[in-house]
């Protein structure tokens, strides 16, 4: 049966990644609220024109107007055979109503968490470092250069650490993240929807896991 899979993930678990992964190696496509409204404002439609002042101001935009936006997008022919959504359910409202567009289209519906610990997540965030030139990545941690502070790739560089890439931000990011999702958890866990991978692996490890989970 077709699915729409949630897949969840605390920044720099590494969320981004197995959603390019499902994609590519499943054909699924994956929905991101951000680029749905990007494309949206780009628009004339009567659905544009409710949702261009909201983003124009910065506002948050209601969950019966975002799911509206997924219901439009998702009935898209590539949608037929399920998708991978992106930042969305934000909330245990939006995803009530994803149960009901789930019933709609078919599909069954499951959420993938890819679990890391915070200590992990911590050093994931505050040891990357850039290239300049090729925007390369790298961790200090975990990653590595052969050299220390420049890219292996262009010696030339001295990598970059982004200011925002500090402990104290880091620690913010993932108590937001804490407290924003864990009703979405909780709710997907209660209805017996939720799986979770244990992150804290090589790539291609995570993935093993995580498209059973999807197959399952």
């Amino acid at each position: 049966m077709s699915k729409i899979i949630v897949l969840m993930g605390a920044p720099g678990a590494g969320k981004g990644t197995q959603a390019r992964l499902l994609q590519e190696r499943l054909r699924l496509p994956q929905i991101s609220t951000g680029d749905m409204f990007r494309a949206l404002m780009k628009t004339e439609t009567p659905l544009a024109e409710e949702l261009r002042p909201l983003l124009t101001l910065g506002r948050l935009v209601p969950d019966e107007l975002t799911i509206r936006v997924v219901r439009e997008r998702t009935a898209q022919a590539d949608c037929r055979g399920g998708y991978i959504l992106d930042g969305f359910p934000r909330t245990t409202a939006q995803a009530e109503m994803l149960e009901g567009l789930a019933a709609e289209q078919g599909h069954a519906l499951l959420a993938v968490l890819v679990d890391v610990p915070y200590d992990v997540l911590e050093k994931r965030m505050t040891g990357r470092r850039n290239c300049p030139v090729c925007g390369e990545i790298y961790n200090v941690y975990f990653k590595p250069p052969a050299h220390d502070e420049v890219c292996d790739l262009h010696p030339e560089a001295k990598l970059v650490h982004r200011a925002d890439d500090n402990a104290d931000t880091a620690r913010d990011r993932v108590e937001t993240f804490e407290r924003d999702t864990r009703p979405l958890l909780d709710f997907y866990e209660t209805t017996g929807r939720l799986r979770r991978v244990d992150g804290n692996r090589d790539v291609e490890a995570i993935y093993a896991d995580v498209e059973k989970a999807v197959n399952s």
